[in-house]
């Protein structure tokens, strides 16, 4: 325990930064994800196979291989980076906004079909019948499956310690080596910092989903 109360400060550099990467690569996936399941039910077909070749090569290439990428192979191409938060975020943002778009494409697909046809028939557009009559209504049905994406992405900010950002993960790493007789209390104190994020995230889903299933 005398570990755990001496590291406190450590455990909330590590807690701060795993936040703060699960909150800026969230939103920015939920936005990039949007676009790209709009792109996904586009009329231009090359619009609709750019959004299909980049979920498919996202969703099934490791995370891992996306930070390399980010991290060591975009420096080569001219665009260099500043070390720490940033790569960091990009990668994420990558790597999620495949699984939100599939997500926001399912429930895209829930919606009826004479709901577009209703708003083309009094001039709405192709933009303005997506964005006023058909997100609305599939954003709201998949809300469980994006609080789903969105606490696996605060697990995948793990992976950011194997590149030199201090988060969770890589804190309990360096505390286990300073106090290896305590290393399991120190990584159940890991473990206690994601789950005060997750938890929360799960009640809102649920909380959330009882709202909408309610005013269907």
């Amino acid at each position: 325990m005398d570990a755990i109360l001496e590291s406190l400060p450590l455990y909330w550099n590590g807690f701060e930064m795993t936040l703060f990467l699960a909150v800026v690569s969230g939103v920015l996936s939920l936005v990039f994800g949007t676009v790209l399941a709009a792109l996904r039910v586009a009329p231009m077909k090359s619009l609709r196979v750019f959004a299909s070749l980049y979920v498919e090569v996202a969703r099934n290439t490791p995370l891992t291989l996306i930070f390399i990428f980010v991290v060591f192979v975009l420096p080569t191409l001219g665009l260099i980076l500043p070390l720490g938060r940033i790569p960091a975020v990009i990668a994420l943002t990558a790597y999620t906004s495949a699984f939100v778009c599939e997500a926001v494409r399912s429930g895209i697909n829930s919606v009826g079909v004479g709901q577009a046809e209703a708003a083309r028939a009094i001039g709405l557009g192709t933009v303005s019948t997506l964005r006023l009559i058909v997100l609305p209504q599939a954003l709201r049905t998949v809300v469980p499956p994006l609080i789903n994406v969105l606490i696996a992405l605060t697990k995948n900010t793990s992976v950011a310690a194997g590149f030199t950002l201090v988060e969770l993960t890589s804190t309990g790493r360096d505390l286990a080596r300073d106090y290896p007789s305590d290393v399991l209390m120190l990584l159940g104190g890991v473990a206690v910092c994601y789950l005060v994020i997750t938890i929360p995230a799960g009640l809102i889903a649920s909380a959330v989903e009882r709202k909408v299933v309610f005013s269907r």
